[in-house]
């Protein structure tokens, strides 16, 4: 059997976006298989709301009404091991880690792509705002979604070229309203339900919560830039750098708000500091990028990109200097506000994800 007559596999996570492409692929005579990923179950509850069970029910429910087979990969301990232990890892050490990012290159198109492959898929099929196309060398590159506000290729900065070569996204030429307009022409059963927010597969999950279940507390001072104490903190582990909300210090007379500046591990010292543009150690330019991770060919030389230092970051001109294998030095071009050692950064050339690491070092 020829790899183009070989059936793709479909993550259906429930949700409409997973369940449109499912559709589209089998609208253009593709043979698809349906699964869900069981990487979750809500053990702890004080950890919220985890309606994994529900979005299995409407996963099945549009195989149903598509006339595909549906399947339930668990894949529970690979999720534990290499997500969810990352993801406390990092923030016991005091950084901030992306468990998005780390779900699609270790999950979906890692130990998922690998079940694919084994069972005679020719590649995985996600509901992500994103475009992928083979080049005339037979490689192949990711490109931005067609909706801007819904790019997320972002997410996929990590991803090597095997990845790339074996990932499917069916809606990434398509607008978000067109996806609701496909759903509801597809009669899928699904079409107007919500979208998630919450942590990759885990669910409605406020990250508080989630981390509240499983680290400790670790009580300390809330300072200010100059050393006095302002405050106290339940743990370092709850607050990002560039964060004004839930800070639990009242903001001055003039209604300026506070925002954490700095996370001091061993002292146990929240830092933080009026929002202000010339607050020391809120902006940064310059940093180095460690970890990194290629879509397609690597970047070996000094060249002028673009960047993302977060979701929902416009793309920002950037100097990338490689200093050997896996890092970098990068030099935003305009200062750019909470950096943060652990997030990871997407590198870009036009519209075309090179590939991305993650922040080690922000100078400033």
């Amino acid at each position: 059997m020829s790899s183009e007559m070989k059936p793709v596999l479909v993550a259906l996570s429930g949700g409409v976006d997973s369940s449109v492409a499912a559709a589209m692929l089998v609208d253009q005579g593709v043979p698809v298989v349906g699964a869900y990923m069981k990487n979750w179950i809500n053990e702890v509850e004080v950890v919220g709301d985890c309606p994994w069970q529900q979005d299995v029910d409407d996963a099945r429910a549009v195989a149903d009404v598509l006339g595909i087979e549906f399947r339930i990969v668990n894949l529970m301990e690979e999720y534990k091991a290499r997500v969810v232990a990352y993801l406390l890892a990092g923030y016991q050490e005091g950084i901030t880690p992306n468990p998005d990012v780390m779900c699609n290159r270790e999950i979906k198109f890692g130990v998922f792509l690998e079940y694919a492959m084994a069972h005679g898929f020719s590649a995985v099929a996600t509901g992500h705002y994103a475009r992928n196309r083979t080049l005339e060398d037979g490689s192949w590159e990711i490109r931005s979604g067609l909706d801007t506000n819904k790019d997320q290729t972002y997410f996929l900065a990590l991803m090597s070229q095997h990845q790339v070569a074996h990932a499917r996204f069916p809606i990434g030429g398509i607008t978000k309203p067109r996806v609701r307009e496909l759903a509801r022409e597809f009669e899928l059963p699904n079409a107007e339900k919500k979208d998630s927010q919450g942590i990759c597969f885990i669910g409605e999950v406020k990250m508080a919560d989630f981390l509240e279940a499983y680290l400790e507390d670790e009580p300390g001072p809330i300072v200010n830039q100059a050393g006095e104490r302002v405050g106290a903190h339940r743990g370092l582990h709850y607050y990002t750098l560039g964060q004004r909300k839930g800070i639990g210090v009242a903001s001055n007379t003039f209604k300026e708000a506070f925002v954490v500046v700095e996370k001091r591990k061993e002292a146990n010292e929240l830092v933080i500091a009026f929002d202000r543009p010339d607050t020391p150690r809120l902006y940064a330019q310059d940093c180095v990028i460690s970890h990194l991770s290629f879509t397609n060919k690597p970047v070996r030389e000094t060249r002028e990109l673009l960047a993302r230092p977060r979701y929902r970051a416009p793309s920002t001109p950037v100097r990338f200097e490689p200093i050997g294998d896996d890092k970098a030095r990068v030099h935003f071009h305009e200062p750019q506000r909470a950096l943060a050692c652990g997030q990871v950064f997407a590198l870009y050339e036009e519209d075309v994800l090179l590939g991305g690491g993650i922040f080690t070092l922000i100078e400033y």
